[in-house]
């Protein structure tokens, strides 16, 4: 088999974990729209929110802890421990008998993807090729659309075909089933070498390279190459760069990568996706669409979101990440501002999912298209590749949490608002979406196909304002910086251990 595509079906096989994120987010409008939980549990809107809301509430929290646990432990067995919490949430959601065993659930669950869906895109950066890394780290938007595809199919065929609890218990269980594959199954793979060589276990290190990247060649010229330069990276990063949580903040290097990171997170909940897929049975009702056709109309979307990812993994590596990142977000900007001239003109009183109805559903199938080709994508792509091995964990830590934290701030606001001021709830996502693409215009660097051993000269030389400034100026000396800080390291490290044995 050839390395790279070795190194894609490893990160397929990781993004397992990714697909609980999205089947949990395309699940949820399902559930709480169904009759047999409406009947059931006679949530009010706060209710509905919370349902929601501790779910992110939970991811907040477990994205924090993934980092220390990823940086200690590893990222294999991070991830284990992050499928194996979802499936205890998993099954206290499935048998919930109330809305408290509900919201337990969801919280533990939430945990669970919180250490997942941070998790697994550092660990997709540090085992691919940089000329493939943008497709591999793509697999987590990817994925996630793949659980929303079947979320979507799944409520849709409950809710028309079930009357009793299993209408919204039977798509609540599936969830499991991805979790329960992942969290045995992990341990067969390569650890990351950047991990292992972090953590002074060099011979493991190349040899999972060698996995990796040459058959298990550890002679290979790649490899030791790689090793070299990861090695010297390393060790400059240990002697220079942010060793704590607190450095992330001081440095300024670390800080400008942290601020690109949590701002591209917190600027994807405010495109308005996860107002969308939370409470669309709330949302198309506002229009005239009643629950049975936005479930339909939402797991068609889902496909044509699973085509955009694809086409995104395909050239992402090609087009870049700057003006896909930018031009995305005008995009759904001018989606949500048409989406709310049609709610505006035609109330449901006046429009029985007609002419203006359609025009609406073809628009949120276009801004989900564009959202899975751009926004969606590159808000996992970019933080797992900007940082450095010693922050990495940290760094996209961070910004996950930041993630969650809107995602739970739009997952409890959104019911409440739609039902007291309707449209204009949709106004705030279509300034975020422009003023969004304003500020990534400005500070927002190319960083495709770049080792991730070279981030630091980027981040550390490129002007904080981008535009209007000619790229060559601050990367024509990246090759000598490479060589002084290799130099630098050889002057201070103490001899290597031998690895020439290692077969």
């Amino acid at each position: 088999m050839e390395p790279k595509t070795y190194q894609f079906l490893v990160g397929i096989f990781a993004s397992l974990g990714s697909a609980l994120f999205g089947y949990d987010l395309g699940v949820i409008a399902g559930v709480i729209g169904s009759d047999s939980y409406i009947n059931q549990f006679q949530p009010e809107a706060p209710q509905n929110g919370g349902v929601v809301a501790t779910f992110t509430a939970g991811a907040f929290v477990g994205a924090g802890l993934a980092g220390p646990s990823g940086d200690k432990f590893g990222r294999r067995l991070t991830i284990m421990a992050g499928a194996i919490i979802f499936l205890v949430g998993g099954a206290l959601q499935t048998a919930a008998q109330t809305l408290n065993y509900l919201y337990a659930g969801r919280l533990i669950a939430g945990v669970g993807v919180g250490f997942l869906t941070m998790i697994i895109p550092v660990y997709q950066s540090e085992i691919v090729h940089p000329s493939i890394r943008g497709r591999v780290t793509g697999l987590q938007q990817f994925m996630l659309g793949i659980g929303a595809l079947i979320a979507g199919w799944t409520t849709y065929g409950t809710h028309i075909g079930l009357s009793d609890s299993a209408q919204w218990r039977v798509p609540l269980g599936i969830q499991m089933l991805p979790a329960a594959i992942l969290a045995p199954l992990i341990l067969l793979f390569p650890e990351s070498p950047r991990w292992l060589l972090d953590h002074d276990r060099a011979e493991e290190g190349l040899r999972a390279l060698a996995r990796l990247h040459a058959r298990g060649d550890t002679s290979d010229a790649w490899v030791q190459a790689e090793y070299a330069q990861i090695q010297e990276a390393i060790t400059f990063e240990h002697d220079h760069e942010a060793k704590s949580y607190k450095e992330l903040f001081v440095n300024k290097s670390s800080f400008r990568r942290l601020l690109i990171a949590c701002a591209l997170q917190a600027a994807t909940q405010m495109t308005g996706v996860s107002a969308i897929q939370y409470f669309s049975p709330t949302i198309f009702k506002q229009i005239g669409i009643n629950t049975d056709d936005t479930l339909k109309y939402q797991a068609i979307s889902s496909v044509l979101a699973l085509i955009a990812q694809a086409t995104c993994m395909a050239t992402i590596d090609k087009f870049g990440r700057r003006w896909v990142v930018i031009n995305g977000m005008l995009f759904n900007g001018l989606m949500f501002l048409i989406a709310t001239i049609l709610l505006a003109k035609f109330p449901p009183e006046t429009n029985s999912a007609g002419t203006a109805g359609w025009g609406f559903i073809i628009v949120t199938w276009l801004y989900n298209i564009s959202f899975s080709y751009a926004t969606g994508p590159l808000s996992w792509i970019v933080p797992a590749e900007i940082f450095d091995t010693h922050t990495r964990s940290k760094g996209v830590s961070i910004a996950t949490m930041t993630s969650f934290a809107f995602n739970t701030m739009i997952g409890q606001v959104t019911d409440i608002a739609m039902k007291a001021v309707g449209w204009r709830f949709f106004i705030l996502f279509i300034v975020c979406n422009f003023t969004n693409a304003l500020f990534f215009f400005l500070v927002l660097p190319e960083t495709k196909k770049l080792p991730l051993e070279e981030m630091n000269y980027l981040f550390t030389n490129a002007p904080w304002l981008v535009p209007g400034t000619d790229k060559a100026s601050y990367s024509a000396g990246l090759a000598a910086d490479i060589e002084r800080r290799a130099a630098e390291v050889r002057e201070k490290r103490e001899p290597t251990a031998d690895v020439s044995h290692i077969n």
